[in-house]
């Protein structure tokens, strides 16, 4: 039976519509709001380098927010000292953001952004999907972190195939959360940038192969969403069950 495991080092607390502390902030462009778009700017390129990472205690919503730009250290975010620091880093002025009210600290009091990423509460991916990206580009990196899922399930290579794709419509169990797999995940240019590593995990360089190969092999998609049918907490190892 296939294994989940999470893109985060903890436990998830999944609701109806999101995952307990993810997606919360945006980085903009603070001269007019513009919320980066690595996938379609030059400028904005730089940022999958600038490493995150949430303090205190997520599950229990006392999270805080810290960032860190290469060679420089953990800054607690949102913030003037965050914010200088990733402008530096960038080359023109930018800022952090909250999507809502909610997710600012208690002494935040500047303007919010909007949410880009809000298609679906669940991103799943398949370690079989990414051996298959493998297979076609073996000089690659066909890592998780570059796709950002929410879940990655962990079963065997199927020959030829990137299992999750034909999954659409069906359900799913992961542990005690269930879900509906409603379309697959169109990949964008972001998914080929450099990006740096986490403690002691190496990042991976910019490469164009990784999304050539989905749009020829996969028509543009890796991984699917999923709409959440039952909310639970998931743990790491949970077991994933057709439904």
């Amino acid at each position: 039976m296939p294994l989940c495991f999470a893109i985060w080092p903890c436990d998830l607390a999944v609701g109806t519509t999101t995952v307990d502390g993810d997606r919360l902030f945006g980085l903009v462009d603070a001269s007019d709001g513009e919320i980066a778009r690595p996938d379609r700017e030059t400028k904005w390129h730089k940022v999958p380098l600038i490493r995150t990472r949430l303090g205190g205690a997520p599950m229990s919503k006392e999270w805080r927010l810290e960032v860190a730009v290469p060679g420089g250290g953990w800054l607690p975010a949102p913030g003037p000292e965050s914010d200088r620091a990733i402008s530096a880093f960038l080359g023109f002025e930018a800022s952090i953001r909250p999507f809502g009210a909610e997710d600012a600290t208690p002494f935040y009091a500047g303007p919010l952004t909007e949410a880009r990423y809000a298609k679906a509460p669940i991103h799943l991916l398949t370690t079989a999907s990414l051996a298959r990206l493998k297979a076609l580009h073996p000089e690659g990196t066909p890592d998780p972190r570059r796709f950002r899922p929410n879940i990655v399930v962990d079963m065997a290579p199927v020959e030829g195939a990137f299992p999750e794709t034909e999954w659409i419509g069906r359900k799913l169990a992961v542990g005690d959360l269930e879900l509906t797999v409603s379309e697959p995940c169109r990949r964008c240019g972001f998914t080929i940038i450099a990006q740096g590593g986490f403690s002691d995990e190496p990042g991976f360089d910019t490469d164009p192969g990784i999304l050539r190969n989905l749009v020829r092999h996969n028509a543009h998609n890796l991984g699917v969403y999923c709409t959440v049918d039952r909310p639970a907490r998931i743990g790491i190892g949970a077991p994933m069950r057709f439904l």
